[in-house]
């Protein structure tokens, strides 16, 4: 690994700062959202964890636009950070788990040795956060829960749609904000035919 490459500039730090915030307050917001949908999911309640991948969307965007170690885990704890301020539903226990979701798709970017931003990797990025968000959830919500009735599913469909709307949602974004020029200053926005 290249120390150079990886040094975060502060315009890196800035940058993931403002994912951050901005998805602190999603966050909050998504999570009343939730709490609404409870009755629409009634029928089987682990199918509310469609909705689940937009908590992980700044850990897989903000190791696509920095494109630095520690990115994906700044971005998504930060973004856990702003949410509990803000008064989430589910108190301080968020910034754990924020912790814990961006180490996923950490883990992602680092088994590509930090060299590769494209679609795959994308979505073994939204595959791993959301493998780590559902294994949290599996122990610390879920666990009052049967296994195969609800544990289970809930924690494949959370890892369905982590990989599509983190992963797929979070590669597609980083090609639309390229193709306007506002990443001009990052790696992401230099290679726009390669996002």
């Amino acid at each position: 690994m290249d120390t150079t490459t990886n040094r975060w500039r502060t315009i890196d730090i800035v940058v993931a700062s403002v994912i951050a915030v901005a998805f602190g307050v999603i966050f909050w917001a998504w999570g009343l959202l939730w709490g609404a949908t409870d009755a629409a999911f009634a029928f089987f309640p682990p199918a509310q964890a469609i909705m689940y991948g937009v908590w992980l969307v700044p850990a897989v965007l903000g190791g696509l636009v920095i494109r630095k170690p520690g990115a994906s885990l700044y971005c998504e704890l930060v973004a856990a950070i702003v949410s509990a301020l803000l008064g989430s539903q589910w108190a301080s226990i968020v910034i754990l788990q924020g912790l814990i979701q961006g180490l996923g798709a950490e883990l992602a970017f680092a088994a590509f040795r930090y060299r590769s931003y494209r679609l795959p990797a994308a979505l073994l990025a939204g595959a791993l956060t959301g493998l780590s968000a559902a294994i949290f959830d599996f122990v610390y919500w879920n666990k009052a829960y049967e296994l195969a009735n609800y544990r289970i599913p809930y924690a494949l469909l959370t890892i369905v749609s982590s990989t599509i709307v983190a992963g797929l949602g979070s590669w597609l974004l980083t090609r639309a904000l390229a193709n306007t020029g506002v990443l001009d200053r990052f790696p992401a926005g230099r290679d726009r035919a390669l996002v």
